[in-house]
């Protein structure tokens, strides 16, 4: 067990480093600056255990590139103990080492791919220091509350988006992963953040849209549907079709088809929405600017507009004698959208929510709008 650094008694391995190195406690703190979330064993005498950065007197130093501030920092946030009791509140008799509940203010919860970590951080005190949310989000962490007692890696909120996107996985089931990963032996000892990987996985989602599509704090001046795309193949006049009054349309097949706009609807009773507890308390990231209608002026033409009631010759005709079923406990039954019949992609600022089963008057809303997105009439 030696060293390949320095020679001496090497008591840590790395187990993410290349070659799984053997280090010093001296040489393993010097070699994980810019890897604060590595994760390491101890040598017990006869076999490696699971062992953390931080009892290694391992800290992340902030504003420098992870070398000290000159000015010493500050270990905390003015954190007092009643508040980081508030987020730790399990018994931490018998725990694992790298397990146990850390005792220090300075002390940050951070949740990486590989698992959960403590982490003792030290901020920038130089003259003009940001402050302690701007330092974290800076060196790639994204703080949860304002105190910044947890924070989630930008990774782990990048490789949560991709799974849910490509596998379908819930947060509460990746959660359950980060969980194992930390300690495939005590999961349960791990501390839960699933609520908060919940709510900043929402933000996290809107602040790319806002990035991607250029705007900074206090900008977001958009239209409905303003923060997602529409398919480019599709003919958008203007875009990529010149403008429909320049365009001489033939009746034949050979040249009305490449400007022809072709609009399925269609809805999906299976995405089902529970009434909120505290309806009061909820916030819209982004009312209007993604593919769902703006919930104020839907309400305000929900409200204003008679439905017809259908009567059908049919037996059993469930579209029809369902539309004005209702269930308790459900604010919607399901969802309707406007897609492009050429390619199946959903058009922004079309998808409109049901509130009793499959009513024309929710989905003629959305057709009335399709004509003011991209698309002339004569299309």
């Amino acid at each position: 067990r030696v060293c390949i650094k320095c020679g001496g008694d090497g008591m840590f391995r790395c187990t993410e480093c290349t070659y799984r190195p053997v280090l010093c406690s001296m040489c393993c703190i010097e070699v994980h600056q810019l890897n604060p979330f590595h994760k390491i064993e101890m040598w017990a005498g006869t076999f490696f255990e699971d062992y953390s950065l931080r009892l290694v007197s391992f800290i992340m130093h902030l504003g420098h590139g992870g070398k000290p501030c000159p000015h010493s920092g500050y270990p905390g946030c003015n954190i007092s103990p009643s508040m980081e009791d508030e987020w730790e509140d399990m018994d931490t008799a018998g725990h694992p080492p790298h397990l146990a509940r850390p005792e220090g203010h300075s002390c940050l919860t951070i949740v990486n791919v590989n698992g959960v970590h403590y982490c003792d951080v030290q901020y920038c005190n130089c003259n003009g220091a940001k402050g302690s949310q701007l330092q974290l989000l800076r060196a790639g962490l994204f703080p949860v509350t304002r105190d910044c007692r947890t924070s989630f890696t930008c990774h782990v909120l990048d490789d949560f988006l991709q799974d849910n996107v490509e596998c379908g996985t819930s947060a509460m089931n990746y959660y359950s992963k980060i969980q194992r990963m930390t300690s495939s032996t005590f999961p349960h000892l791990v501390p839960d953040r699933y609520r908060e990987l919940l709510r900043v996985s929402r933000a996290w989602r809107n602040l790319k849209l806002l990035k991607w599509k250029g705007f900074c704090l206090g900008s977001c001046n958009l239209d409905h549907g303003g923060l997602v795309l529409f398919y480019p193949a599709c003919p958008q006049p203007g875009i990529n079709i010149p403008e429909m009054d320049d365009v001489e349309l033939s009746h034949t097949y050979d040249n009305s088809w490449k400007y022809s706009h072709i609009v399925v609807l269609d809805g999906n009773f299976k995405a089902e929405h529970m009434v909120p507890k505290n309806a009061g308390n909820e916030t819209w990231l982004m009312d209007g600017q993604g593919y769902m209608v703006a919930s104020q002026d839907y309400k305000t033409y929900l409200g204003g507009t008679t439905n017809k009631i259908m009567h059908s010759d049919c037996n059993n005709n469930c579209a029809i004698s369902q539309a004005n079923h209702h269930r308790g406990q459900l604010a919607s039954m399901g969802i309707g959208e406007c897609a492009c019949a050429r390619h199946g992609c959903f058009i922004p600022h079309l998808m409109v929510d049901f509130q009793k089963g499959e009513q024309q008057v929710n989905m003629d809303y959305a057709l009335v709008h399709v004509l003011h997105h991209e698309m002339n009439p004569s299309q």
